[in-house]
């Protein structure tokens, strides 16, 4: 196939992409496109402006940050040989983007983007286009078919302490891809790209970046908040950052190194695994204060969650007794007693008190920020579509449908053909978000859309989607308020989240 090249005369670069093609649909891809420079360790990156008349080799990924490794085929459930290859890493370019659209000289005037940003737990790459998991081919091609072609760019940025900062600097993750958003705008039109018409996508802590994006003022036309919200990973205060920070800098003194801005990457990946850091979070900043009154600067947002997302906290749920979990309830006189009735804890119930704290954690910290930012969203006059992904894994239904498998159904980068039903779910995704991405409607605002179960896919009225959450218990949570449940929240979960359950 032919290698594509464009001249981008604002950026005094020519790239040179490659040409792929799947179900006889062609894509242009341009990968590892470099959008920032990083002056220095937990310095704020600067914008890349020019290549300065160079031509720029986009035919391979560009390195994601250092990370420890995660086996993300894990918490996916995929086949144990499904291959992946290991991805280049490097602390200072890292901060890069790739480009899939249609081909170049398809003449269909400025085409929709969606802008991607992966999840992770703010600490490692969950999943790239490089694993091949989330390689967005089949979203592109599908748009194309449908007549509905979309530009879809995914950013590389800085994770775990790289992103973190040294409290000096914070929040230098969000801060990356603020500069990659503001790169797409800027640039994208040359690839054939609308800028005035960005939707920002992400999963996970994915959607956690988006929605804060969407209170900062990061400006975009609409917005998908997959698996996450702020309310999944609200601001945490400075000192929960001086102390992580104080800690980490301990453990390379005690591997030789001088200080965390001296000490290799090597031995702060290694500080990061022996320290157990395998989630960071966004720290509290003049740009987050008052953030769940602030309104969302977007025109449209798609939001919704998985059946299961709290299977990330089983195993450390796991571990403790009946009794703990019951006293974490109790924080609260008033209300503490009938919400532990409510979720099923029982001093002596170790089974139904353990579910009833995963039940606990999915409510808080998914299915009920659904409903309070759908409601904010709704009341500013924005257009919101909610849904539900109710498609057990295809793999292992009795995982159900667990915390990301959405990103195996919504990319199909994972064969899933053997199972009609699940690849039934993976078809109709796409051509929703690709609608969502056009500016149509992917269902009607007045009902939810549910994907799932047994690969039935339909629009749901709200006593079909009482048959699938908790709808009275996300009643009483929102009654008794933030200040009663997050005590017990934290009370259950603290430090024991983690992506290999």
């Amino acid at each position: 196939m032919a290698s594509p090249q464009l001249h981008h005369s604002g950026l005094q670069a020519t790239f040179t992409g490659i040409e792929r093609e799947t179900n006889s649909i062609t894509v242009h891809e341009f990968r590892g496109i470099k959008y920032a420079s990083i002056p220095a360790r937990f310095e704020r990156a600067q914008p890349l402006k020019t290549f300065a008349g160079a031509t720029v080799d986009a035919t391979r990924y560009g390195p994601r940050c250092p990370q420890p490794d995660v086996d993300v085929r894990h918490l996916l459930r995929i086949p144990e040989d499904f291959a992946i290859e290991n991805e280049p890493e490097d602390e200072f370019e890292c901060l890069n983007l790739t480009i899939t659209g249609p081909p170049l000289d398809d003449a269909r005037g400025p085409i929709p983007v969606l802008l991607w940003i992966y999840g992770g737990s703010q600490a490692v790459t969950f999943c790239s286009a490089a694993s091949k998991i989330c390689d967005p081919i089949k979203i592109v091609s599908d748009s194309i078919r449908n007549n509905q072609p979309v530009i879809f760019v995914s950013c590389n940025y800085r994770l775990n302490i790289f992103g973190f900062g040294d409290g000096r600097e914070k929040n230098l993750a969000l801060k990356d891809q603020k500069l990659a958003i503001e790169w797409v705008r800027e640039n994208i039109a040359a690839f054939g790209g609308d800028p005035g018409n960005i939707t920002l996508a992400g999963e996970s802590a994915g959607a956690v970046y988006v929605h804060a994006h969407l209170l900062t003022g990061t400006p975009v036309k609409r917005a998908v908040l997959a698996s996450g919200s702020m309310y999944l990973s609200s601001p945490l205060p400075i000192e929960k950052g001086e102390g992580l920070l104080a800690t980490l800098e301990a453990t390379v003194k005690k591997l030789g190194q001088s200080s965390l801005h001296q000490a290799s990457v090597g031995a702060l990946v290694q500080a990061l695994q022996e320290c157990n850091v395998n989630s960071l979070w966004l720290q509290d900043d003049e740009e987050f204060r008052g953030w769940e009154a602030k309104p969302e600067l977007v025109e449209e947002v798609m939001i919704g969650d998985t059946e299961y997302e709290s299977v990330i906290w089983r195993n450390g749920i796991e571990t403790l007794d009946a009794r703990t979990i019951a006293a974490a309830f109790e924080q609260d006189p008033q209300w503490g007693a009938k919400l532990r009735r409510l979720y099923q804890v029982v001093p002596g119930r170790p089974t139904a008190s353990k579910l009833g704290a995963l039940d606990l954690l999915q409510d808080v910290r998914y299915s009920l920020p659904v409903e309070v930012v759908s409601d904010k969203l709704q009341a500013a006059g924005k257009r919101v579509y909610k849904y539900v992904i109710d498609q057990t894994n295809p793999w292992q239904a009795s995982s159900r449908a667990h915390h990301a498998v959405d990103l195996l159904f919504l990319f199909g980068g994972v064969d899933l053909s053997f199972n009609p039903a699940a690849e039934t779910v993976s078809q109709e995704m796409r051509e929703r978000w690709i609608r969502f991405a056009n500016g149509s409607q992917p269902w009607s605002d007045e009902r939810r859309f549910a994907f799932g179960p047994f690969g039935e896919c339909k629009e749901i009225d709200e006593v079909q989607f009482a048959a699938r959450r908790r709808v009275e218990h996300l009643r009483a949570l929102r009654e008794a308020g933030m200040g009663v449940y997050m005590p017990i929240v934290f009370g259950v979960s603290a430090g024991r989240i983690s992506l290999l359950n």
